[in-house]
């Protein structure tokens, strides 16, 4: 049989982190495992660069460029705004100019701006929101813990309403005949 005793969370000590209220900066960048692929390029391109010097040399630039690419492109959320840094170009939109995200069904989302232009935000997907809800500081809301929160309202009601307990410890099904 267990115990009723509930587990004690352990104290914080001096390597916890300090739980904080203000939103922080995120870097939402290519991860860095491209580089792999850059790598494995290269071998691709060395082949016909050193069979004929002269046609395919160039290529040899192909996979720095591609490591240059993974290297600059990025979106920086923090609590002065939004910066979109593409292959050639920087964007820099805070937060009272920014109007909304959109997410299109293929490539990566698209901040519209009050004026009613897009600027696409390299690298964040749907899947990146937590990231952007936590760096924005509530400006930018987090479907997923809304979702967690009405899942868990729901079940709360539900327990309120059937009158049932709920507990940690598992039930005895020896004794219960239908249960074999």
């Amino acid at each position: 049989m267990s115990s009723p005793q509930q587990p004690v969370p352990p104290s914080p000590s001096s390597h916890t982190p300090e739980p904080t209220t203000e939103p922080t900066t995120q870097v939402i960048q290519i991860s860095r495992l491209s580089f792999l692929a850059c790598g494995l390029l290269l071998l691709a391109v060395l082949s016909p660069a050193m069979a004929w010097p002269a046609a395919f040399s160039w290529m040899l630039v192909i996979p720095f460029l591609v490591a240059a690419w993974v290297l600059r492109v990025r979106t920086v959320v923090g609590p002065d705004g939004v910066v979109a840094r593409a292959t050639f170009s920087t964007t820099k939109i805070g937060w009272d100019s920014l109007k909304g995200i959109r997410f299109p069904k293929r490539g990566w989302a698209r901040a519209t701006l009050t004026d009613d232009t897009e600027v696409a935000l390299p690298v964040v997907t749907f899947g990146r929101l937590p990231q952007l809800a936590e760096a924005s500081g509530g400006r930018i809301t987090d479907p997923y813990a809304a979702a967690r929160e009405a899942q868990l309202a729901e079940a709360e009601n539900e327990s309120n309403d059937d009158g049932d307990v709920i507990s940690d410890t598992p039930a005895d099904t020896e004794s219960d005949p239908d249960s074999k």
